[in-house]
């Protein structure tokens, strides 16, 4: 037999460009194949950062008193980097341990502020009334303000915006 079946017959020439190509052409489509796959699936299984965000210098933030911090938000989504403002309420008492709290109340949402005549958070919308470290002292919140997570790092604090209610 001549159709090149048998073990041990030679391949013809046409046999053979045939296979070369055939296989030139799956080696291309691989080498595009990969590297598309990875760019389309890899924003899915990279390592999520913890973002962390720079909120200031703890020598600026004075003790006893709450501040309100504003901040920008950089978070990767996908392949574009997002920018978002936002705020926390920081209180020290002696300038190296810090609470940071989420600007909004536990009851609606609304941003409450800090009365440094009363010595109290004031929650305008529906008269809630907070202590310095969070605690309900009035009105209808179910629960003491959302604490965020926070470290030292030099002399810069840094707080996890996206974890709101979610440390103690």
């Amino acid at each position: 037999m001549r159709d090149g079946l048998e073990s041990g017959a030679k391949i013809d020439r046409r046999r053979f460009l045939a296979l070369a190509a055939g296989a030139l052409a799956g080696a291309i489509g691989a080498t595009m194949a990969i590297p598309s796959l990875f760019y389309v699936l890899a924003p899915g299984f990279g390592k999520k950062d913890e973002e962390w965000v720079d909120l200031g210098a703890t020598k600026d933030i004075p003790k006893g008193q709450p501040v309100k911090l504003e901040y920008v938000r950089r978070r990767r989504d996908g392949w574009t980097i997002v920018e978002a403002k936002g705020s926390a309420w920081v209180s020290t008492a002696n300038g190296r341990e810090f609470t940071v709290f989420d600007p909004h109340c536990t009851h609606l949402g609304c941003a409450y502020r800090w009365d440094a005549a009363k010595d109290r958070f004031l929650c305008p919308c529906h008269t809630a009334v907070f202590q310095i470290d969070g605690t309900v002292l009035s009105g209808p919140p179910p629960r003491p303000l959302d604490r965020l997570p926070n470290k030292v790092v030099g002399d810069r604090l840094l707080v996890m915006p996206t974890a709101a209610g979610k440390a103690a």
